[in-house]
């Protein structure tokens, strides 16, 4: 466990990417996730959640997860929420009853690209007045070290292990060229640089997408590599996102008996 605010956290947080749809892989994998994702599977799967152990589901402020949030607490689930949200803080307080909620990733690194992070830092403070904590997600270290250096209110940080919002310019800066589909690159050396910054703030960290969206999962060898260098990296008061997609086996379990061994 750790802690964010008031509230205990398993450092094994479920996330909700394979519920809804949004596989980082194809088009096909995306139809086949949602073909499965139906609002009973998706409850279902949250009941396992809390059955091994876990505590907290972070998704998105779509009408889909808000029902299926619903659904679940209607049956009698007690999973916290942590909220990624666009835009609208106060809608996604109201609707979901978070704990929490993060400006999401991608909007943040355009705006940061932009040098508009003004934009964001007046989200945590919309956010801040909702009554929840605060978080920034982001997918580049630099990121956090500038939310830092200018000492915003913010209680955690939503890291990506994989630095893959690199536009394709500075892709072809690194690489000499641009590999396809240039939105979906992972690199390896990407984990320990984010890991790195993770470990240089005091705040709450927690890492996502440390499978690199399903491409260290080919045998069971390799995601215990990935969630042992991810615990390895980070502060023992950090945590990791971990999406699943449990049609085929318990990924839940497996990934929970996971995080009592190296977590």
């Amino acid at each position: 466990m750790t802690r964010l605010g008031k509230h205990e956290i398993t450092r094994l947080v479920i996330g909700s990417n394979p519920f809804y749809g949004y596989s980082h892989a194809s088009r096909v994998l995306d139809q086949h996730m949602r073909e499965w994702g139906t609002p009973e599977n998706v409850c279902t799967a949250l009941r396992e959640v809390e059955r091994n152990g876990i505590n907290t589901f972070q998704t998105n402020g779509d009408e889909r997860a808000v029902a299926d949030i619903r659904r679940h607490r209607e049956l009698g689930g007690k999973l916290q929420v942590i909220a990624l949200i666009r835009e609208n803080p106060e809608s996604a307080v109201e609707k979901m009853r978070p704990i929490a909620v993060a400006h999401h990733g991608e909007v943040t690194d355009a705006l940061f690209r932009r040098k508009q992070m003004d934009e964001v830092r007046e989200f945590t403070k919309r956010t801040r007045q909702a009554g929840v904590l605060v978080g920034v997600s982001t997918h580049k270290p630099e990121v956090i070290e500038y939310v830092e250096e200018h000492g915003w209110d913010v209680d955690f940080y939503m890291g990506c292990a994989y630095n893959r919002t690199r536009t394709p310019e500075e892709i072809r800066q690194l690489l000499g060229q641009v590999p396809l589909p240039a939105g979906e690159v992972y690199l390896e050396k990407d984990p320990e640089c984010m890991f790195g910054v993770m470990r240089q703030t005091r705040k709450t960290c927690f890492a996502f997408k440390i499978l690199a969206a399903g491409r260290s999962a080919g045998s069971p060898q390799l995601v215990d590599a990935a969630f042992r260098t991810a615990f390895a990296g980070i502060k023992a008061s950090d945590g990791v996102i971990v999406g699943v997609y449990p049609r085929f086996k318990n990924e839940i379990q497996e990934n929970a008996a996971r995080v009592r061994s190296l977590g």
